[in-house]
């Protein structure tokens, strides 16, 4: 049980390292093409809007507590 929870506190750790260092990570739905084919038309990708990178999860999450931290103590 004591190597798991190391494993995830691991595995957190590096994630959050990795949203620090790069907070943009490949669409997933265009795979960082910025285009996906529609009936047989390559079209722009509507989820990243053809900027092929998305804000990561953690990033996304991390900024939202951040602006809660900084609004609560004005």
């Amino acid at each position: 049980m004591l190597i798991a929870m190391a494993a995830l506190l691991l595995g957190l750790g590096g994630y959050a390292v990795l949203c620090a260092v790069k907070p943009f990570g490949p669409c997933r739905r265009c795979r960082g093409a910025g285009e996906i084919e529609r009936f047989r038309k390559a079209r722009r990708c509507p989820r990243c809007r053809g900027k092929r990178l998305r804000l990561r999860v953690g990033r996304r999450a991390h900024n939202a507590w951040r602006r809660t931290h900084q609004v609560g103590n004005r």
